[in-house]
């Protein structure tokens, strides 16, 4: 492993490519992960890091094509953005850890949990869902940003406040969704379309079934892109999954942080492992 540190984050060389992360916490805490959406970087997760930093060894990054993670040429799938989580875990000498991931991210956790669910002490997943939107809009979507690059970021930074906020949380605190634009602003093209593609060919709702690690849903009353209603589709599909909703749209960790973090914290200290 190499490990190149930098502004509070580090770059890390693994099996599958180079990521920028950021490690907190005890050294000798348990680990637990958190995997950003679509269209921002690691920093979406800095209240969830102060706060449970406390008690745990956080570790973010940045998914492939994000912020300071490696952009490798699209389409990327999730066996590939999944396997680079198992990836950083090897790098890093991390056996077991706990999962929360938010959107895209979310997805890539119900991944894990299908396919390395050995890895996971805990699964959480939030503002997702087994099958998000349809092949045909992110491959539109894609074919949008490689055509415009850097100008289609700029539009779907515009666009991106209705769809990730409620229109109260965008008046009431217009510094967060300014900082989310330009997140979603900054990040490379060619990353975003590849995910876009992995979306679009994503579909885990027959195999969601299969996953035998602690779950919890979290659930944005307000989120048109995974709704409620998503997340009870997978709480009865996983065995033993609890669900839990808060008030916020889709990017709910940012809109109503303290409900999420303690969805987080209560299902992290009394759910045991299997």
């Amino acid at each position: 492993m190499n490990m190149v540190a930098g502004s509070g984050a580090s770059t890390v060389d693994t099996a599958a490519g180079r990521f920028r992360i950021r490690l907190d916490g005890p050294a000798d805490a348990p680990v637990l992960v958190f995997s950003n959406s679509l269209g921002t970087t690691l920093e979406m997760w800095d209240a969830q890091a102060e706060r449970f930093a406390r008690d745990w060894r956080v570790l973010r990054y940045d998914t492939r094509g994000h912020g300071g993670s490696e952009v490798t040429p699209g389409p990327y799938g999730f066996d590939r953005l999944g396997g680079d989580v198992v990836a950083l875990l090897d790098a890093l000498g991390i056996p077991r850890a706990s999962f929360c991931g938010i959107s895209m991210g979310g997805f890539t956790g119900l991944w894990l949990g299908v396919h390395a669910g050995d890895r996971l002490n805990h699964l959480v997943v939030a503002n997702s869902a087994a099958r998000i939107g349809t092949a045909e809009g992110w491959l539109s979507r894609a074919a949008l940003v490689r055509e415009k690059g850097t100008a289609a970021m700029a539009e779907l930074a515009a666009s991106s406040p209705g769809r990730w906020f409620t229109d109260a949380f965008s008046a009431a605190q217009p510094a967060v969704v300014r900082q989310a634009q330009a997140w979603i602003a900054g990040i490379p093209p060619e990353g975003y379309a590849a995910c876009c593609e992995a979306l679009a060919h994503a579909d885990l709702r027959p195999q969601i079934g299969g996953i035998r690690v602690p779950t919890l849903l979290i659930a944005g009353t307000a989120d048109p892109v995974t709704t409620v209603a998503d997340a009870q589709a997978m709480r009865a599909a996983i065995p033993g999954a609890q669900l839990v909703e808060v008030p916020a749209s889709h990017l709910s960790n940012l809109e109503a942080p303290e409900a999420f973090d303690d969805a987080l914290g209560s299902f992290l200290r009394t759910q045991a492992p299997r």
